[in-house]
């Protein structure tokens, strides 16, 4: 009897010790993720304040390049952020400080306080200037709706995809390409009238009322007229079916720099930078849909072949100086179209070295038999496109490893450098409002009337906070 009492004891000892040990166990677990999840964050939140560093020093590393720019035609933005994971390896991981090395043919163990021990971070940085802004719509002006119209109609218009708008959308309605136009740009703009999605119209058309579709579905929700806050509120715009989405909005997920459209952005397209699908929508919308790539999948093909061609011959480097000369590239000119007033471009450019004194992808253009696009208004074209790329969404995702396990941590940040100053002017803005004297050696600055207001005092308060930085703006912040 004893026996048996004292095995039942040891029994139910045993059963209490291993949930007890169970229950330890996971609690462990569980806090060691927790803590390699928020190591992660930081490590996430490190990449992107480092890159809005290297973004914000672009113009610096720019001049330094004047000779190489003097063999190209002229000084050009340069993309430093395709090369960010590379450049800010030195603060990385030994992963990254292995590229930073093969990069720059220096050693950062050299150097002191580099690197990250225990945590690294992967960084894609995207321009959000090289796609297609849906966001535009908003401004209320009927020139912006027009564009979109017209980019989004160049976009979705080619005949391969006409599959797509042939079935019945998930709320069992049909959509074809000019409604789903009209929905998107109807979703944006604050009027209530019809988005008039038909770029080739030469006369003036009533627009009728915004329908009420969406009132009219089994769950129904009304349409926004304002912004979009996301990409992803795009789901909500009718027509646009996970399969539009794949093919349009976001094809590859997991390299957010094959994204067509943005809803941040200037508004102008970067050529330097767009992806060639996108420079097909802006060909299309620039000839009205009348250029044979617009209605001709062969046609288009070979344009898209052109541009990764180009690129593949000129990796880093912009081919572009200006619009003018995008545009004159398209018309297969000779020489790039000059701005009113501005100089005419430097003899033993890019064209030049190249031989023959015109645009590359002209030159290509002509080789691969592509016709001369027909643009409608030149002007209005270089109006639409530019060179220059002032916001990026900055993709950083932190990792910690421990063992075989692996938290993550991502961070998206949409970084805004309109209006933002240099470091050097930061730097002179700062010694500006130093009291004379308070520096030996330093001689009193002239007052700025831009660090200053009108009392001759530092501006203090909202004015203060709301004064970019050289860093930018943040305006969108997103962890995951």
């Amino acid at each position: 009897m004893a026996l048996i009492l004292v095995l039942a004891a040891l029994t139910v000892l045993t059963v209490m010790l291993t949930e007890v040990q169970d229950e330890s166990s996971a609690e462990f677990g569980s806090a060691l993720a927790a803590r390699d999840a928020l190591v992660a964050e930081y490590a996430a939140k490190s990449a992107v304040n480092l890159s809005r560093l290297l973004i914000a020093a672009e113009p610096t590393i720019r001049r330094s390049l004047t000779l190489v720019f003097a063999l190209v035609g002229g000084s050009r933005q340069v993309p430093v952020w395709a090369y960010a994971d590379r450049i800010l390896g030195a603060f990385n991981d030994s992963d990254g400080a292995t590229s930073f090395a093969s990069l720059a043919g220096v050693d950062p163990k050299l150097g002191k306080n580099l690197g990250l021990k225990g945590a690294g971070f992967r960084l894609d940085i995207v321009d959000e200037d090289s796609k297609i802004n849906f966001n535009v719509a908003a401004r209320g002006d009927a020139f912006s709706q027009t564009r979109l119209a017209a980019q989004i109609i160049g976009l979705i218009g080619p005949p391969q995809y006409s599959p797509l708008f042939e079935g019945r959308d998930a709320d069992e309605s049909y959509s074809d390409r000019r409604a789903i136009c009209s929905a998107i740009i109807d979703w944006v703009d604050p009027d209530q009238d019809t988005a008039l999605c038909d770029p080739t119209s030469t006369t003036a058309q009533q627009a009728a009322a915004e329908d009420s579709f969406y009132q009219l579905l089994k769950v129904p929700y009304k349409r926004k007229n304002a912004a979009f806050d996301s990409l992803e509120e795009l789901h909500r715009v009718r027509g646009v079916s996970d399969d539009f989405w794949a093919t349009f909005i976001d094809p590859n997920p997991d390299v957010p720099d094959k994204r067509i459209v943005t809803i941040w952005g200037q508004g102008a397209v970067n050529v330097n930078t767009a992806n060639p699908q996108t420079l097909l929508a802006v060909v299309c919308q620039a000839s009205n849909n009348l250029a044979r790539m617009c209605t001709d999948a062969n046609e288009a093909q070979k344009f898209i072949m052109a541009m990764t061609m180009l690129r593949s011959f000129m990796p880093g480097l912009p081919v572009f100086k200006n619009a003018q000369e995008f545009v004159s590239a398209l018309q297969q000119t000779n020489q790039p179209a000059a701005a009113a007033g501005a100089p005419a471009p430097a003899a033993g450019g890019l064209g030049g070295a190249l031989g023959g004194g015109g645009s590359p992808i002209a030159m290509i253009m002509k080789a691969m038999q592509i016709e001369p696009i027909p643009i409608v208004s030149a002007a209005e074209t270089a109006k639409m496109v530019t060179t220059e790329s002032k916001v990026f969404s900055i993709y950083a995702t932190g990792y910690v490893r421990s063992g075989k396990r692996e938290s993550s941590v991502r961070v998206h940040a949409v970084v805004d450098f309109r209006g933002a100053p240099s470091p050097q002017q930061q730097i002179a803005d700062l010694i500006s409002r130093l009291p004379p004297g308070s520096v030996p050696g330093l001689p009193a600055p002239a007052p700025s009337s831009s660090a200053q207001t009108a009392n001759g005092t530092p501006p203090q308060g909202i004015p203060s906070v709301m004064k970019p930085g050289p860093g930018g703006n943040v305006v969108y912040y997103r962890v995951d």
